[in-house]
């Protein structure tokens, strides 16, 4: 490939957003001729299902008395460090402020005191509890506000985190916040409605069914999802299929119980077989109650699947209420049981809903259309040094 860039990207190894989006981007730009490097402690599970021409380097420090925990992110440094100073990167993209855009700091000024060849550029993506959360945290804001000022490019993944970006950190800084607003993307052609014609547990039910997939922290809200469907399929043979794991999986099975649902609420655990659970869904539900975009309902409506979602944060900015799903505010559980109870219930409406949901997945969110904007802004970020 001509004017091909060396990329290195920075992630979180998990099943959540942050490091979706981080592996599949590297694997887009590697296919699209880009020499591409991924550097976590862990291989990401996307990364990890794929025979994309990534390079991955795993960095995990050295465990050692002093340290309370191993310290990751000097690994990943040195490890940025080593890669740059063998073959060169242009680009450094650190996606989740904390720890990677300080790693990524760090590299670039170790890098500026070589002499060998010029420093990379920082590119950071804002994906949502870095800023809401972790990064507004007391202990943390004041370096996330520094490494936010010190990156070459911001981008966030929606133009609500955009907002909340520019209100808790950029009145501090002393000048202009630019962020660029590039939202996540979807593998239309995997996160297909042709997933269904595989086999999956949603197929083999006597009922309708709905699907949640998530990492199961609190403000994803599972057992108050539990009780929403409960409300909504009294009566019923529906199934509530959850997909993922984490701290509040016991809290969700206690609530099924108590609501009487256990043999209609099916706990899968993590499963990478995502696009074979979503596309015979009736329906995808989405209960968080702060979400920066919400990459998996727009995986679900990628394989025709219409959301019930909460309207927290940027979801609105994925899901068209009326038209590909159907919205509440965070705290109706009434509400959001009733757009359930409808689109259970309602087949010729849920699958009008999903037919809109593959198109706009398909017209506004895929996968070759988001990787040429930050591609372009790669080269953006390189001219303006020179």
């Amino acid at each position: 490939m001509a004017n091909a860039l060396r990329i290195g990207i920075l992630c979180h190894p998990t099943y959540g957003g942050s490091g979706v989006v981080a592996s599949e981007l590297a694997l887009s730009l590697a296919e699209t001729g880009h020499e591409v490097h991924l550097f976590s402690h862990e291989v990401p599970p996307r990364l990890a299902r794929s025979p994309g021409l990534v390079q991955m380097h795993r960095a995990q420090g050295v465990p050692y008395p002093l340290f309370h925990s191993t310290p990751h992110d000097l690994a990943i440094t040195s490890a940025i460090l080593n890669v740059h100073r063998a073959g060169g990167l242009d680009i450094l993209h650190a996606h989740y402020a904390l720890p990677h855009a300080v790693s990524a700091f760090l590299a670039r000024s170790a890098a500026q005191a070589d002499t060998g060849r010029p420093a990379p550029r920082i590119v950071t993506t804002l994906h949502g509890t870095d800023i809401t959360l972790i990064g507004n945290d007391p202990s943390y804001a004041p370096l996330t506000q520094f490494v936010i000022s010190a990156s070459d490019a911001v981008t966030t993944v929606s133009r609500w985190l955009a907002d909340e970006t520019r209100a808790r950190f950029c009145p501090g800084m002393g000048g202009p916040c630019g962020i660029d607003v590039i939202h996540n993307f979807v593998d239309t052609a995997w996160f297909s409605p042709d997933a269904k014609a595989s086999p999956s547990v949603c197929r083999q039910s006597h009922g309708p069914t709905a699907v949640h997939v998530s990492n199961f922290r609190p403000v994803k809200r599972v057992p108050w999802l539990v009780r929403a469907f409960a409300k909504a399929s009294a009566g019923s043979s529906a199934r509530l299929v959850l997909v993922g794991d984490g701290p509040d999986q016991a809290a969700s099975r206690e609530v099924a119980r108590e609501m009487g649902i256990s043999e209609r609420v099916l706990f899968l655990g993590e499963r990478d077989a995502l696009p074979e659970l979503l596309a015979p869904a009736d329906v995808f539900l989405l209960s968080s109650s702060s979400e920066s975009f919400g990459l998996s309902a727009l995986e679900a409506m990628s394989c025709g699947t219409p959301v019930v979602a909460t309207d927290a944060g940027g979801v609105r900015e994925v899901v068209e209420h009326g038209v590909t799903g159907l919205l509440s505010d965070i705290d109706d559980i009434e509400r959001f049981a009733e757009h359930l109870a409808q689109l259970l219930h309602d087949r010729t409406r849920a699958l009008a809903m999903g037919e809109a949901a593959r198109r706009s997945a398909v017209e506004r969110f895929d996968r070759a259309k988001v990787v040429s904007a930050y591609e372009a802004l790669y080269r953006r970020v390189l001219a303006a040094q020179r």
